[in-house]
């Protein structure tokens, strides 16, 4: 927490998914906020995003990656319901569930240890055979060997939800400068400065959500986090048939269905360093994916592929909280594919860190300082 009279003056480096609920959530608790971006809002690793809520997915067992997601998945009713009625904009959102296929046998030995694991900590859960799982979804191809539903996992828009949070944010006073790239960052008279292209800008604290990008802000007294980019190719098709019931996983891709006709397909995994270039490969490998575990989209119409550079870290967990190097700087980074479920815990955890000095007990696992380089 920083002691201060006044209204708190806050700025956030970064406008995707992360940086914009942070915003919204300072904003809406009183703080003066701005946020810079170097290009327009939600225009990185968030556009390409194809929004599954599934922590059991994400982190099939007990760890600190599943406790964050499941904490942030129960607070998303409440989170959307805010965001809408904030912004006045519609945001697609479904808790209709998710189906992971296993396609041989290895992956469903695994499915049914899962389930096991599952069961005995109380989670609702149903291990489908191959016949229940083509009666679940008829689309399932013959390859599907059988089938995890999970009925409380689910899907939101991404693009639309960050276009929410941003109306959302700005009715609340936040201000979003865009085509601003946050360049350097140093302490001075006891508040942080921003160096900018188009200027210095002061602030009484700063949060740094700038995802594969946070190391390109130079931070003074304070080495770069192990931050990187990982390519992730995700393509929108225009679904041929009847509509699927839910989003599908697999090892070979997944499939999230929208009420518009299409299904966003992804995602591939590519260190290739900043290149946001769509690939022959990268399309190739999800088309013929899809393909396999749902051969209806043999006959789909090819809309659009899209590409974000996700921030990975290593150890796969984001960095969350204060930098131990640079007073008045927490960092709120490294998401990897987990920004949009984990956004609203991300924003509350913010929050309370710098408004309240409430250091939450997860915090602990998402520390900058585990790098010793904060």
């Amino acid at each position: 927490m920083i002691d201060k009279n006044d209204k708190l003056d806050i700025t956030i480096v970064g406008a995707g998914v992360i940086g914009c609920a942070v915003a919204y959530e300072l904003g809406r608790c009183g703080a003066a906020v701005r946020v810079l971006e170097s290009r327009d809002v939600g225009l990185g690793a968030t556009q390409a995003s194809a929004g599954v809520l599934a922590p059991y997915i994400e982190a099939h067992h007990p760890g600190p990656l599943r406790a964050l997601g499941l904490r942030s998945l129960d607070m998303y009713d409440a989170f959307v319901a805010d965001v809408v009625a904030d912004s006045g904009k519609v945001v697609p959102y479904e808790r209709t569930g998710t189906l992971e296929v296993a396609t041989d046998d290895a992956s469903l030995t695994r499915l049914e240890q899962t389930r096991q694991g599952l069961a005995s900590a109380g989670v609702a859960c149903r291990m489908l055979s191959q016949t229940e799982a083509r009666v679940a979804e008829p689309h399932l191809g013959e390859s599907v060997r059988g089938a995890l539903l999970l009925p409380s996992q689910g899907f939101v828009g991404a693009a639309a939800l960050t276009a929410a949070l941003r109306r959302a944010g700005a009715r609340h006073g936040v201000s979003f400068l865009t085509s601003h790239a946050a360049s350097r960052l140093s302490v001075a008279d006891g508040e942080i400065e921003i160096e900018t292209a188009q200027g210095t800008v002061t602030s009484d604290a700063v949060v740094l959500a700038a995802g594969s990008w946070t190391g390109r802000v130079a931070v003074a007294g304070g080495a770069p986090l192990p931050v990187r980019p990982v390519r992730g190719q995700l393509l929108r098709l225009l679904w041929p048939g009847t509509r699927l019931a839910r989003v599908i996983w697999s090892s070979l891709c997944y499939v999230v269905p929208w009420h518009d006709g299409s299904v966003l397909v992804g995602a591939t995994v590519e260190e290739v360093g900043f290149d946001e270039g769509a690939t022959v490969a990268g399309v190739t490998s999800l088309l013929d994916g899809v393909g396999n575990l749902l051969p209806a989209t043999r006959d789909a119409g090819f809309d659009e592929v899209r590409v974000g550079l996700r921030p990975g870290t290593p150890d796969d967990l984001p960095i969350v909280g204060w930098s131990s190097a640079v007073p008045h700087l927490v960092y709120a980074t490294g998401h990897y594919r987990n920004g949009v479920l984990l956004a609203p815990l991300t924003a509350r955890l913010v929050a309370d860190l710098v408004l309240d000095g409430r250091i939450d007990p997860l915090l602990e696992a998402v520390a900058p300082g585990r790098f010793d380089a904060s």
